[in-house]
């Protein structure tokens, strides 16, 4: 079964049982009482194999303190957490009178880790709404139907994410709100880690454990399959997961999906990592993300421009982006997340909308973000994606390259490569998704990145080629006659004639002066006071192909027939109203 097709099928399973919610809630307020219920059942499933052995255990300790049971139950469960409640979603139905009181004590007898879990959902007034509305009952019996089989066996973390980010976008829409989501495909994915461990012999050859990190880790789902393809490559080789989410709700699926997989969930942190880094001061081997488009950070601003002020003692000290988009604050963020090159360097993998290539003019944040990525030589590649390839979105993307550890043939030098058509078309498309990436492609794009070589899809361009100086050309102003007007010795400058050229920077200003602008203005100057540099990447100008003209002739003959034709379909139209 297609990853799309799962996801389809158990969303709208779920959302038919949201539908018994209908009238108690509105459509855009069943996310309150169905995701921490699917939560709550995915433990419910895995704990049930073993819920016997862990009642017994708890008969055998009852002496030992509280503190000191842990290690014992979570041996006699076998995972990282436990109930030890005598209840399971199905043996609550046995007593529909006492629902809501057993209900809680089921969920008060899970460890601690997992309480932490679901009381970011904040759930205890729903449950108290559903059992006053008779509603708990009907709910609890519909998520213990087989089809509600939430084992991971039967539902994988990634789907287990995508499934409850489908319903957060639909929950979302049903009240008209952007549900502000572009959760990533795990094709995308793939090509990712694929780009991170690309020529990496020692992430994929040895016995050996790394370190990768997600800013805006969402419901973990690049976490998830970085480590499962990791797996894949090299058995023996451990990726340990940290990461930091602002949303309770998906953080707390994060971190219930970390803790079915018997990941250290204490590294799974929740805040905003704009304004409150979990992980100050602390570096990691691998960096991955596709953080947020387009999301203002005008709440986390005060915080933000504080640490700006620091220069490079802080995150952000480049430069910062317009407050309406906080995206290129994430890329900061990956960049000082990176270890320096004699302590084993990183490699970064994140993605952006077009905006962050040169969106900003020269001397601006953007492009002083740009200009302090590419001048520190940090920035090795850029990949064009295919559109449409996302579920919420069907905007253009990129995925960044970045390296504290190029290898020799990369310094100094950035590869762009656009693989904008490696696609296929989905048979049916899932939200904006209607194209794929099939593992042909990823291996291809993987490959044409390794090798670093140039083709009708890979360009390579020095550091250099995307720097710009941006001058400012002065005309003197003059009076009514003609005359030239002075000041100090030296001519006034009209600001009506006021201009400005960028120049490359591989080029001599004074030279290029002399050639673009003083045979048309010869009395025009340069303001060296106001030169600045500027850095921006236009992707697409790089692979733009010229399509000829069509024939004029080519073009009138098919203007004759369209005539032609419409004369017929007028005729019949009058033919019609003369009968």
């Amino acid at each position: 079964m297609s990853l799309g097709v799962n996801v389809n099928e158990k969303a709208n399973l779920i959302w038919a049982i949201a539908d018994k919610l209908t009238g108690v809630y509105k459509p855009h307020e069943y996310g309150k009482v169905i995701l921490p219920l699917m939560v709550i059942r995915r433990f419910d499933c895995i704990l049930e194999e073993t819920k016997q052995q862990v009642l017994k255990a708890l008969e055998q300790i009852n002496q030992v303190a509280t503190s000191l049971r842990e290690p014992f139950l979570k041996k006699a469960s076998g995972y990282e957490f436990y109930n030890i409640s005598q209840y399971t979603f199905l043996s609550l139905l046995n007593d529909s009178d006492n629902i809501e009181v057993n209900f809680k004590n089921y969920i008060n007898g899970f460890s601690s880790n997992v309480i932490e879990v679901i009381e970011k959902f904040k759930f205890d007034t729903e449950i108290q709404t559903m059992s006053d509305k008779n509603l708990l009952y009907i709910v609890i019996k519909e998520f213990t139907t087989p089809k509600a089989d939430l084992h991971p066996d039967k539902i994988s973390n990634l789907e287990m994410g995508y499934i409850f980010e489908e319903l957060i976008r639909r929950f979302s829409e049903s009240y008209n709100e952007d549900a502000g989501q572009h959760y990533t495909p795990r094709e995308v994915i793939e090509l990712m880690v694929n780009i991170l461990f690309s020529n990496d012999d020692e992430i994929l050859t040895k016995d050996i454990a790394k370190t990768i990190y997600d800013p805006a880790c969402g419901t973990g789902g690049m976490l998830s399959v970085a480590q499962d393809c990791l797996n894949q490559m090299n058995a023996s080789a451990k990726l340990l997961p940290f990461g930091q989410e602002i949303n309770d709700e998906t953080f707390a699926i994060c971190k219930a999906d970390m803790l079915i997989k018997g990941n250290d969930a204490e590294q799974i942190k929740n805040g905003s990592t704009l304004s409150n880094d979990e992980f100050r001061n602390e570096t990691f081997d691998y960096i991955l993300s596709n953080p947020p488009f387009g999301r203002e950070w005008k709440n986390e601003q005060k915080v933000v421009n504080a640490e700006a002020k620091q220069g490079g003692k802080g995150r952000f000290g480049a430069g910062l982006p317009a407050v309406s988009d906080s995206q290129m604050l994430f890329l900061q963020i990956a960049v000082s997340k990176m270890k320096a090159r004699d302590n084993g360097g990183s490699k970064v993998a994140i993605i952006h909308n077009a905006s962050p290539l040169f969106t900003g003019d020269a001397g601006s944040g953007p492009s002083e973000i740009r200009r302090y990525i590419i001048e520190n030589d940090l920035l090795e590649a850029i990949i064009a994606l295919p559109n449409n390839i996302f579920y919420n979105t069907g905007i253009a993307t990129y995925i960044w390259v970045l390296s504290s550890k190029k290898e020799q043939k990369r310094k100094g030098k950035i590869q762009l490569i656009n693989a904008n058509g490696l696609f296929e078309k989905r048979r049916k498309s899932l939200g904006h998704k209607s194209n794929d990436i099939p593992k042909h492609y990823i291996d291809e794009i993987t490959s044409i990145y390794a090798d670093f070589m140039e083709n009708e899809i890979s360009k390579i361009f020095e550091n250099v080629d995307f720097g710009y100086y941006k001058i400012t050309i002065e005309r003197p102003l003059k009076d009514e006659s003609g005359k030239i007007l002075y000041k100090g010795g030296k001519p006034l400058a009209d600001t009506k004639l006021r201009d400005t050229e960028n120049v490359p920077l591989k080029d001599n200003i004074e030279e290029y002066f002399k050639r673009e602008v003083l045979p048309y203005a010869p009395d025009a100057w340069i303001d060296e006071k106001k030169t600045t540099i500027g850095y921006e990447i236009a992707f697409t100008r790089y692979f733009y192909q010229y399509t000829p003209p069509r024939e004029s002739q080519e073009i009138s003959k098919e203007m004759l027939e369209l005539e032609q034709s419409l004369n017929g379909a007028l005729e019949e139209i009058f033919d019609d109203k003369n009968r």
